[in-house]
């Protein structure tokens, strides 16, 4: 038999923003394909139309394309097996909804929401099954003429998939392998709903993966309840031959580790669970993005690889190509992977001092821009240089680095009580003629000459560097104090020392 070509989907729904799990769920997609030259497909589920959100399909391509995560075929490039949208294959799902009815794998059922709820009442745990279906009102207990003439009249009915009890389904699982549960557990899902045409997640995704030739099935574990009935489908449907390979990722936990990631987590402990800034269309409540925060994409993917897979061995900094390089399904965890948002700020330190300075530098324009910033881009080249150690995000750089570009109006008060003693005015004023005579202005031979002056006049080292660092920064902060003196140029330099022994005395 001819190995098939790997080919993976990932399959949101477009019901809000794309949450953190799901973007790592795309991401293992990605990763297992490109890895054995696969496809990678993007298909958007959106067979529950009281869920769809305007908006969401287009953010969860945007972030995809943000994460540098491409994809092969899908919503917005097409492909050889569109439609991408399911709500707009409804025909297809039909004829294979009638397949199932002519074979007697499947049945319609006119129950009503008010008789659901009758039945959960009088009959604990009450469960759609073989124990119960014939209680109903379906075409099991109706005659072939009255389904029809309730169909005819309008009557609003679903279809249901007919599941024999007593059998153990084995779902053969590359992370969990052999999953066994039996059918007696499983009740008589809903597959289609004549209300709105559409087929529900069960039976359209088979559908999709089947024609769309898909291999693997890379899925969060919140779906390994519903494979046992994928695979019954699968068989029901003749297409046992070509089923995908299954793999159930481990859960996102609370940073705590007591329960799956929430909103309400990042909400609580000031962090992002969207890859993107999202606005609540009907709400307008603004949910913050990953991007939005700051984060270098690079840094978000090195991250999420990191949550439920290892690579084998210590290393934790590893660029797309290195993961794609060394990603294998059979590394990843059956347990659920705690989401250590600090961590993912150690990501982003570690990707900005990855970055060329001039690409740093160039992602602190706009922040300056916000402030009321211009200036000359080698200048920012050069402040960046000095400050980039020193922050986890590029907007940090602003309250690093502020001082080169704005000089201090006011001077720190603990720093003055305990830096400015009674003869730094005097010292400084000496200082300032030292500084005005010293050529080249470069930080090394400034700090060899001051050195030297302060060695000559039995002055205090420290004294006069935390002096000066104050009237140049206003705060006991900043670089090396002869890369600033450096940086802000002889002129500047002497400005500040003044305005500091005029303001302080």
């Amino acid at each position: 038999m001819t190995q098939r070509k790997v080919r993976v989907r990932f399959a949101p729904s477009p019901t809000g923003p794309l949450h953190i799990g799901g973007v790592r769920t795309a991401l293992y997609n990605y990763l297992f394909a490109k890895q054995r030259n696969g496809d990678f497909i993007l298909r958007i589920e959106d067979t529950d139309s009281q869920r769809f959100v305007p908006g969401a399909e287009e953010y969860i391509v945007e972030a995809l394309t943000w994460l540098g995560l491409p994809f092969d075929e899908g919503v917005g490039i097409g492909g050889n097996y569109g439609p991408y949208r399911q709500s707009e294959r409804k025909e297809i799902y039909k004829q294979y909804v009638n397949q199932l009815l002519e074979n007697d794998l499947a049945y319609v059922a006119f129950d009503t929401p008010e008789e659901l709820e009758l039945k959960r009442t009088g009959i604990a745990n009450f469960q759609y099954d073989a124990s119960t279906r014939l209680q109903m009102r379906n075409s099991l207990t109706l005659s072939g003429e009255e389904v029809k003439n309730l169909i005819e009249k309008g009557e609003k009915y679903v279809v249901r998939i007919k599941i024999e009890p007593g059998e153990d389904i084995h779902v053969n699982d590359l992370i969990r392998g052999d999953v066994i549960i039996n059918s007696s557990v499983l009740d008589d899902k809903v597959i289609y709903k004549s209300a709105d045409g559409l087929p529900t997640y069960h039976l359209a995704n088979i559908v999709d993966d089947h024609l769309m030739e898909i291999t693997h099935v890379i899925r969060g574990e919140e779906w390994l309840p519903s494979a046992p009935l994928h695979v019954l489908l699968y068989r029901y449907l003749g297409w046992s031959d070509t089923m995908p390979q299954f793999a159930h990722l481990p859960l996102l936990l609370k940073p705590e580790g007591n329960g799956k990631l929430s909103k309400r987590d990042g909400d609580r402990l000031g962090f992002p669970v969207f890859p993107l800034e999202w606005k609540d269309p009907k709400s307008g409540e603004i949910s913050s993005g990953y991007r939005e925060s700051g984060y270098l994409p690079e840094a978000v993917v090195n991250f999420l690889a990191l949550l439920g897979w290892n690579p084998g061995n210590d290393q934790e900094i590893m660029c797309l190509d290195e993961l794609i390089r060394l990603f294998d399904l059979g590394r990843c965890s059956k347990s659920g992977a705690k989401f250590d948002y600090e961590k993912g700020k150690w990501f982003n330190h570690a990707y900005i001092q990855k970055k060329e300075n001039g690409e740093i530098a160039a992602l602190f324009v706009p922040v300056l821009e916000k402030e009321g910033i211009t200036a000359e881009f080698s200048y920012i080249e050069k402040v960046t240089s000095l400050i980039r150690e020193r922050v986890n995000f590029v907007q940090e750089m602003w309250g690093q680095g502020a001082f080169f570009f704005v000089a201090p109006d006011a001077y720190d008060e603990k720093t003055v009580k305990k830096r400015w003693k009674a003869d730094s005015a005097e010292q400084l004023g000496e200082l300032i003629t030292v500084l005005e005579e010293c050529e080249p202005f470069e930080s090394h031979h400034t700090e060899e000459v001051v050195k030297t002056w302060i060695e000559n006049k039995g002055y205090h080292l420290g004294n006069i560097m935390n002096a000066t660092r104050l009237a140049l920064v206003g705060a006991p902060k900043g670089p090396h104090i002869f890369d600033i003196t450096e940086t802000l140029g002889k002129s500047e330099t002497i400005s500040r020392i003044r305005k500091a022994i005029d303001v302080l005395k």
